[in-house]
């Protein structure tokens, strides 16, 4: 990581000197205020003279303890700026500029002589904060109750929202009123492999939030690292949110030992709707990389035997045991089931379509024995990861994958025991080595392992990182599935290249997600870090793939396109079958040529639930693409191509919806022409409902070809 230009100085405010405490953002946009009042810890925001956060509370409840939460007083505080710019090593910009100011304000609790720091960035699009315990003799150990930060907001804003959840994010999201929350929690809830909702006014972070009077709002957390995950809960009389800590199995949110921190609170403002996607405040608020050496970290398009079993067409299982016993069932003397995906020829299958293409890889899930009974026994010891079907061959077909340009990537479903995957994980990554894989897509569905452990949890959120940490010795990337979600950590370890930890495409093929749910994730989901949304369902008919299955995927063709540039990622995978892009290769050439790894990201259109258009810089090239997504009403869109380079022409190809298409009844309707265009050029494209366009914006160089094709 290079770090270009930094400035760094810190003046001391005794206590007797301070009083109520200001802090602004470099440019004084954002304004942060501090105080004491009767004891308690309190702040606000504004934004350009407008509140966004009025008063709040600070501090947290701890287990059998004096809370922090009051008989405080102001030791001194401390103030200071910084500015950077750094090189992430794969995103969505080449460089991220980190510009703040900073105000530690040390507290010391009167009744009983403990010190807690409240530290405070004020960046010009938001802020964080975050709780320190430095070393001291009053406190050393100490278990949290609850955490009791406030976010008390001035009026009854519209919250694109899912409902507060121990142990899942795969929910469709709700538009509604603050004061709506309550009554629409029940319909707001659909059923998964593991989920424990705790309120009828709980919603997760990210939250977007939008007030009456034009300012853009983003709730988050960032850096979350042995500490529980944060929900937030809210007082829907008074529009005050309060931070909800997930708990153990004992009820208890966070065992602690100072010297320690919280994660940062976010708060992310804008006037306009693209300012909160163009905010890097997530991943500023994360220490840089730890990693060393990241030359065997790059981003990956990859196509993978995974949709025909999540449509049912085909089976993880070899066979139809009911009963599997590691290191006691003998696959070689067991009759198979005929519908086991991933065996030899499939996988082969896949690989020479990856090659044709030009893919990185091909994921195969479903190769390793236990896929009889992994799901629903509260069974302990499911995978050992190493030991495969009997109709798939590691070696071959890694060698057969080598010898084509691919590479596979492993599959580590732990059936949420990670104790187990713990237990494991050194004997398994070893084996990835050994055999040529540097990726791995871990999932962990159902109920944790420890029992009464939740997904979002201290203990699980130590262990996704555990994880992480230890692929990076191994020099391996991963992409969790059913871990917490991100708040930024990919800055620190950039093999964390993709997680799920939302609802995702596979959705598509269990009833369809909402229209308008990829117009919001951008602004939620994807604030933490990328998605591995698994785009590019071409097939929406699922009764296509699997008679018995009558799902539709809720969207058209465009807009599966689309999702390579506005679902970002640096991770991308084409998730339909081959035979499916076959039938489409007009359209699949886009997603051939998408880029996936960026120089530069201007948000030419942005509306929460309505519609987003985005454009995206090629690393290291002259090209552009654009995606743009929009709900179920369809939409007009309008933008400018004066992001390209002055004085220069290129060819863009539009793929977009034809004038019939809609997402219900039309969905493979598309059109693709070809036109040139330049910086001065201006587009009027027609979305259908549930659509959207994609387009691949090529330099014209020397001996290109560009008669018959009309300017803009």
């Amino acid at each position: 990581m290079r770090k270009i230009g930094l400035l760094i100085f810190s003046v001391l405010f005794l206590a007797f000197q301070v009083n109520a405490e200001e802090l602004k953002s470099p440019q004084s946009v954002v304004v942060v205020s501090f105080d004491v009042k009767d004891g308690v810890p309190v702040y606000g925001v504004k934004y350009k003279n407008k509140v966004v956060v009025k008063e709040s509370r600070l501090g947290l409840e701890l287990r059998d303890d004096v809370a922090l939460t009051g008989d405080f007083e102001v030791v001194s505080v401390d103030r200071s700026s910084f500015d950077e710019t750094w090189e992430p090593v794969w995103g969505e910009w080449r460089t991220i500029r980190n510009h703040y100011n900073e105000m530690a304000v040390t507290l010391k609790q009167t009744t009983t002589d403990r010190l807690m720091v409240v530290r405070f960035r004020a960046f010009d699009d938001g802020m964080g904060f975050r709780y320190e315990f430095p070393e001291q003799e009053k406190l050393s150990h100490f278990v949290v109750k609850e955490e009791r930060t406030q976010f008390a907001m001035t009026g009854n804003h519209i919250a694109y929202w899912i409902a507060g959840d121990y142990d899942t994010q795969e929910y469709d999201y709700t538009t509604s009123r603050l004061t709506e929350i309550r009554s629409l929690m029940s319909s707001a809830i659909s059923d998964n492999a593991s989920q424990t909702p705790f309120s009828d006014t709980g919603v997760q972070t990210a939250l977007m939030l939008k007030t009456d009077d034009g300012l853009y709002i983003n709730l988050h957390e960032a850096a979350l690292v042995d500490y529980s995950c944060m929900h937030l809960n809210l007082d829907d009389k008074n529009f005050i949110f309060e931070s909800h800590l997930t708990p153990d199995a004992l009820g208890n949110k966070g065992y602690l030992q100072t010297p320690c921190k919280s994660p940062w609170r976010t708060v992310i403002v804008s006037d306009r709707a693209a300012g909160i996607l163009e905010s890097n405040i997530t991943l500023n608020l994360n220490e840089p990389c730890k990693i060393e050496d990241t030359s065997w970290i790059r981003p990956v398009k990859y196509i993978g035997v995974w949709w025909e079993m999540i449509t049912g067409k085909s089976s993880w299982a070899y066979s139809d045991l009911q009963s599997v016993k590691l290191g006691e069932t003998d696959f070689t003397k067991v009759k198979p089931n005929g519908r086991h995906a991933a065996n030899n020829d499939k996988v082969k299958y896949y690989i020479d379509f990856a090659a044709e293409h030009g893919f990185d890889a091909v994921l195969v899930e479903g190769w390793n024995i236990g896929w009889e009974d992994w799901f629903g026994h509260s069974k302990e010891y499911v995978f050992d990861f190493v030991t495969p079907y009997p109709d798939f061959d590691v070696k071959m077909l890694n060698e057969y994958a080598a010898s084509k340009g691919v590479k596979l990537i492993m599959h580590h479903e732990t059936s949420s025991s990670a104790v187990n995957y713990e237990r494991h994980m050194d004997k398994a990554y070893q084996f990835m080595v050994d055999h040529g894989y540097n990726a791995v897509k871990s999932g962990y569905v159902g109920n944790i392992i420890p029992r009464g452990e939740h997904h979002y949890g201290q203990w699980m959120v130590n262990h996704y990182l555990y994880a992480v940490t230890k692929a990076a010795d191994y020099k391996i990337m991963v992409n969790a599935h059913e871990a917490v979600r991100p708040t930024g950590l990919c800055r620190t370890y950039p093999n964390l290249i993709g997680n799920e930890s939302a609802r995702g495409s596979e959705f598509e093929a269990f009833g369809g997600n909402k229209p308008d749910h990829t117009t919001i994730l951008p602004f939620t989901r994807l604030i933490g870090g990328p998605m591995d949304y698994t785009p590019g369902i071409f097939e929406t008919n699922i009764s296509k793939l699997n008679p018995d299955n009558d799902s539709r995927a809720r969207t058209t063709i465009a807009r599966q396109l689309a999702l390579y540039v506005t679902m970002y990622s640096p991770l991308q995978m084409a998730a339909d079958l081959p035979e499916n892009y076959n039938r489409f290769l007009d359209a699949f050439q886009f997603i051939k040529d998408v880029a996936i790894d960026w120089d530069d990201t201007k948000i030419l259109e942005a509306e929460p639930g309505d519609y987003i258009t985005i454009a995206r810089k090629a690393k290291g090239r002259e090209d552009w693409f654009v995606g743009c997504t929009v709900d179920e009403n369809g939409y007009t869109s309008a933008i400018s191509f004066d992001f390209l380079t002055k004085g220069k022409t290129y060819i863009a190809t539009i793929y977009s919806d034809a004038p019939n298409a809609h997402y219900l009844d039309n969905p493979q309707a598309y059109q693709i022409r070809k036109v040139l265009v330049n910086s001065k050029s201006k587009l009027k494209q027609q979305c259908a409902p549930g659509g959207g366009y994609a387009i691949s914006i090529m330099e014209v160089k020397a001996g290109d070809q560009t008669k018959g094709i009309k300017k803009l």
